[in-house]
């Protein structure tokens, strides 16, 4: 938090900096002319060609967003000494609105104080106006953007409504808290429940579920719905990867194809990471009532503004009635909780809220969209697949424990046991239940954001319980990809630092060091409750000591464990069949999340996963790896290795002296594995297998010719149906991940223009794979009628015995 606050220090101060206000200045855009001299605007149009002024706009706009950022960050961030106001780098003063120094208040006077009471005391002092007295109206005109002098007076709103006097905004807020016809949950009591059997809803959701399967399984097939048995149905789950606005935007394009074809309505679940988190929380809202078509008619025209941009951010946050509902999670978490913890994930989360949440007009905007437990009434007949958000927490032993003591105070034994032991933990959230499949444990969903202890939730002494936490903060959650470790900083720079001259000494030095570098996080996740805070000796051995230890959590984007959210789709009970993987990380090539799963199946005892699924491991040439496979095609396991060992020395075992084998003629089989190590397309299909594997090589993807036996073998696994963002000249020339400058992660601007273009790809690169798609999914089925009909056959025949009786009757 302090290297936070140190960096934010540094931008306020660089913000009355002459350079950047020259910027400012040569970038500013205004209807009104700035001075008086056509001459002087004359020679400005001369010096600034059209393409040094676009860069000079794109500029301010940058330094706009980065004003906005810090100016919310400065005002709502609590400092560890419960002081929100800017320290002064050099004392234990702060600055005050006109650049005086202020001696600070004596440390530790505010230890008795509650969160919420430090927050509304150093909130309601807070003032950051820059003096600009020494300089002529004119030059400020010139210099300040045109939303900077309404911000005094959005900054004076806010802390009237924040006060808690009578009648104002945080007043309303705290009553409505206690009201249970506002907030039914509050008159309930919640307990943990420790099992790794799915819940009672969610059980009745799938029977449910199933019934309104079966008439869109026969639809989305060509066949008679009386002829589906409901057994026969397979359980389909669809999942969108991280990626920002780009993975909200074309995830909704894909989802919308997958609609459009009736493969959504065969679906049980679908999962989300990150930008798809925010997806499901859109498509499951009175915003677009489970309707893509106005997902993206909203996302159209709610993304054309920054969402830190001061002016709209402000108005959001000042006016009714969206600032009740952006506000009231904030009022609730510091006022309920003496111990809560507020930071930049709070604010980022009311940031996005206020853009997706809020309908274009914003008059429509409802309150139940900011519960995620209210998303229960799109699911409750089944009509809907079951969504599950995700996000991780990032065990590091010893670290986490509260008797850490900061640097130094571990031995080089710890150090070395927390490297070799750190992971992340995946925590599930869907409208019935949050919970951790390592804990074994899970809580009402209505009942996040209390206090737990032992198993039980924890009253107040008036017996008060505390509103579910908002779908403001949950959104930060699933986004907080800055939250990440520095070496997940590291890695979106290396590339360009590996390609500048004379910095690989450099790049091998950090690198070295990328260990070290995955245990901090130089910015802070978001706490919540931790719901088996004191459970100790009720859970799995395999819990670690600090997490019973701790009174909070911290969650992050689980992102940054795997940006595929595959791993809840695994869990016993859900008895998935068919993942359909929509992938539009920016890196899916070189992180490979695909791959990353099977160490986790392995881990979890997962059978029926598929080997070797992900895109082909870049160590050696596709046609040497497919040779090698074709030559390992021998009698024995001994003969095999013995000629995949020569394979790999670029020689044949009859003649040392032929060509390299990938110059050599290949059979059509290895040609076909050839071209799936080369590069994956628009859809390809993986299929596991429950039996118990030997040491061959894991077996090529799915394709037409294959396909069928494979798919409807009894030993048949998981299938896994992969569709990442890729280039697509037929229906967007010229966008593609890597190169679009719009598609960066880090944007948070899209034109209309630019939604329609990445619905068009996502939409575009579904139909390349629908008929594969829908083949795979009347195998699966087929496999499964199959089955049934063998185990009905078996059924009879023991039954057929029992009534004949035997020889001794």
């Amino acid at each position: 938090m302090a290297t936070t606050l140190a960096c934010l220090n540094r931008m306020r101060s660089s913000m009355l900096s002459p350079s950047l206000r020259h910027g400012i200045t040569v970038a500013q855009r205004t209807t009104r002319p700035r001075l008086a001299n056509p001459a002087w605007h004359q020679r400005r149009r001369l010096i600034l060609s059209p393409r040094r002024h676009r860069q000079k706009v794109q500029a301010t706009k940058s330094v706009s967003v980065i004003l906005a950022s810090a100016l919310l960050a400065l005002w709502l961030y609590p400092t560890d000494g419960g002081d929100h106001a800017l320290q002064h780098p050099y004392s234990g003063a702060k600055l005050v609105a006109d650049g005086r120094v202020q001696e600070a208040d004596p440390p530790g006077s505010d230890d008795d104080q509650s969160a919420w009471t430090k927050f509304s005391s150093s909130f309601s002092d807070l003032s950051f106006v820059p003096s600009t007295e020494a300089i002529s109206e004119t030059v400020v005109d010139l210099i300040m953007p045109e939303w900077v002098k309404s911000v005094p007076g959005y900054i004076r709103k806010l802390q009237r409504e924040m006060d808690m006097a009578p009648g104002s905004l945080a007043a309303e807020i705290w009553r409505e808290a206690h009201d249970p016809n506002t907030h039914p949950e509050i008159q309930y009591s919640a307990k943990v429940r420790v099992s790794n059997d799915l819940c009672d809803d969610e059980k009745v959701f799938l029977e449910r579920r199933r019934r309104m399967i079966v008439p869109a399984l026969a639809r989305f097939l060509g066949i008679d719905e009386k002829d589906i048995h409901p057994d026969d149905v397979p359980t389909i789950a669809m999942c969108g990867s991280g990626g920002g606005l780009r993975a909200l935007v074309a995830g909704t394009g894909s989802f919308l194809a997958t609609a459009e074809d009736g493969l959504f309505d065969c679906a049980t679940y679908i999962s989300g990471v990150s930008g798809s988190c925010w997806l499901q929380s859109l498509y499951y809202s009175s915003v677009t009532r489970a309707d893509f078509r106005k997902a993206i008619d909203h996302l159209k025209a709610r993304l054309g503004t920054h969402i830190a941009y001061p002016p709209v951010a402000f108005s959001s946050l000042t006016t009714s009635p969206t600032n009740k509902y952006l506000l009231s999670g904030l009022v609730e978490k510091l006022k309920g909780d003496t111990g809560a913890q507020y930071g930049l994930v709070d604010i980022y989360g009311m940031l996005l809220a206020a853009r997706l949440l809020v309908p274009k007009g914003e008059l429509g905007v409802n309150e139940k969209d900011f519960k995620l437990s209210s998303q229960h009434e799109f699911i409750k007949y089944g009509q809907n697949p079951l969504p599950i958000y995700t996000a991780v927490r990032h065990e590091i032993p010893e670290l986490d424990s509260p008797d850490y003591g900061g640097p130094g105070s571990l031995s080089e034994e710890a150090k070395d046991r927390a490297k070799r032991e750190a992971w992340f933990q995946w925590f599930e959230i869907t409208p019935y239940e949050f919970f951790c499949e390592e804990f074994s444990a899970g809580i009402p969903t209505w009942s996040m954001g209390r206090k737990f202890k032992n198993g039980s939730d924890l009253p107040s002494e008036t017996g008060f319980r505390l509103p579910e936490v908002r779908m403001p903060l949950l959104l930060g959650i699933w986004g907080s990809a800055f939250c990440a470790t520095l070496s997940h900083y590291y890695r979106e720079v290396r590339p360009v630092v590996r390609a500048l001259t004379g910095l690989n000494a450099l790049d091998n030095l950090i690198w070295g060091c990328n260990d070290d570098l995955s245990k901090v996080h130089p910015i802070e996740p978001a706490s919540v409750p931790n719901f088996v805070h004191g459970m100790y000796g009720k859970l799995p051995k395999t819990v670690p000591q600090a997490v019973y230890d701790n009174e909070y959590i911290q969650l992050m984007d689980a992102g940054m464990s795997n940006n595929l959210p595959i791993y809840p789709l695994l869990r016993p009970g859900r008895d998935v069949d068919i993942i359909v993987a929509f992938d539009a990380s920016a890196d899916i090539k070189t992180d490979n999340w695909l791959s990353v799963v099977e160490g986790y199946a392995r881990q979890r005892n997962i059978k029926g996963w598929p080997v070797g699924a992900g895109w082909p491991k870049p160590a050696q040439s596709p046609e040497v790896t497919a040779s090698q496979l074709e030559e390992a095609q021998a009698k024995s396991a001994a003969e095999a290795e013995d000629k995949v060992a020569e394979a790999k020395a670029g020689h044949s075992k009859e003649d040392k002296s032929t060509k390299p084998i990938g110059e050599q003629p290949m059979k059509p089989e290895s040609r076909r594995q050839t071209e799936a190590a080369h590069e994956l397309g628009y859809c390809t299909v993986w299929v596991g297998s429950t039996s118990e594997r030997a040491s061959e090589p894991p077996p090529p993807p799915v394709d037409d010719a294959t396909a069928w036996h494979r798919l409807t073998a009894p030993d048949a696994g998981i299938t896994v149906v992969y569709l990442p963002l890729l280039a697509n000249e037929r229906v967007a020339p010229g966008v593609d991940v890597a190169t679009t400058d719009y598609m960066s992660t880090w944007n948070f601007v899209y034109t209309p223009e630019q939604v329609d273009e990445l619905v068009g790809l996502a939409r575009g690169n579904y139909a390349e794979g629908r008929e594969r798609i829908r083949a795979t999914v009347r195998a699966v089925y087929e496999r499964r009628k199959k089955m049934r009909m063998e185990r009905e056959r078996r059924d009879g025949a023991r039954k057929m015995l029992k009534r004949q009786g035997d020889h001794f009757s």
